[in-house]
């Protein structure tokens, strides 16, 4: 049996001390992963990473919403400033041409800004919207599928991308996803709207503990559905509170698998097959 993990963080500074132990836990499990991108250091990190492993582990490389502005972050356990980074396109082409690259990712929009006032959430809208424009015009120009993020910014993201789809739609495929929203935590009538668009969801551990999404999975189209653990976050149940790692996607699946009243190989198998033909791997 063969879990496909379609988004991971092992590349991020939370793995310092065991990436390779993780990744090869998950190997040993029978779990691959691709292992996303937030900036260019984090992207090159996951290209250095991949290319330690014959198969089963992947990258996406892409400039996260998030990473464009100053921000803090935990280094090495300390909350560090780290300076937001201008979107370089030649750069992120540059790492986008690996065989090993399987998509764009993560981009978005973040609009959860608690602490920023009007006038500066107004200048931050609009600089990732100018961003993300940019990497989706890169994903087509490298043939790559795109990893989505949103958060609180469902409405603007559709309109984006319904107004790219038309745009671009000659150079995106009619066969198969050109896209995935991550960690899907959205309501039904948003995931409807995102599978018109010709993209597909994906869900973390927030369903072991939340059967908020539970009536989506049981209605939903059986090619429009992934799994992902967004390690080191979203750890599903029964290890919520840890650190969350590739290996533990299992338990996403499982609980999917109860949801739909499948066998946990039917779930694996369907689940795996759709990330493939998302990321074309073979």
């Amino acid at each position: 049996m063969l879990f496909f993990d379609s988004h991971s963080h092992v590349n991020s500074s939370y793995f310092n001390d065991d990436a390779d132990e993780v990744l090869r836990r998950a190997i040993n499990n029978g779990v691959a992963t691709v292992l996303v991108g937030t900036d260019y250091k984090s992207s090159k990190k996951a290209l250095d990473m991949v290319s330690r492993y014959h198969s089963g582990i992947y990258a996406a490389v892409g400039l996260h919403p998030d990473e464009i502005f100053d921000h803090h972050e935990k280094i090495n356990g300390v909350d560090t400033l780290v300076k937001g980074e201008l979107f370089n396109a030649d750069l992120y082409q540059q790492l986008g041409k690996f065989p090993s690259v399987v998509a764009i990712g993560e981009i978005g929009l973040d609009y959860h800004k608690p602490e920023a006032s009007i006038e500066e959430l107004k200048k931050i809208k609009q600089a990732q919207k100018e961003v993300l424009i940019k990497q989706l015009v890169l994903a087509v120009k490298l043939k790559l599928p795109v990893i989505f993020h949103c958060r609180q910014a469902h409405d603007d993201l559709i309109k984006i991308l319904e107004d790219f789809r038309k745009e671009y739609r000659a150079y995106l495929p009619t066969d198969r996803a050109w896209g995935v929203i991550h960690c899907f935590s959205a309501t039904e009538t948003i995931a409807w709207q995102y599978f018109n668009l010709g993209l597909v969801i994906s869900f973390t551990g927030l369903i072991t503990f939340s059967q908020q999404w539970d009536s989506l999975i049981r209605k939903m189209p059986e090619d429009k559905l992934l799994i992902e653990t967004d390690s080191p976050f979203m750890t599903p149940e029964p290890y919520r509170g840890r650190r969350n790692e590739p290996v533990l996607v299992k338990y996403v699946a499982n609980r999917i698998a109860q949801i739909k009243n499948w066998d946990i190989e039917k779930l694996a198998q369907l689940t795996t097959t759709n990330a493939k033909r998302l990321f074309k791997i073979n």
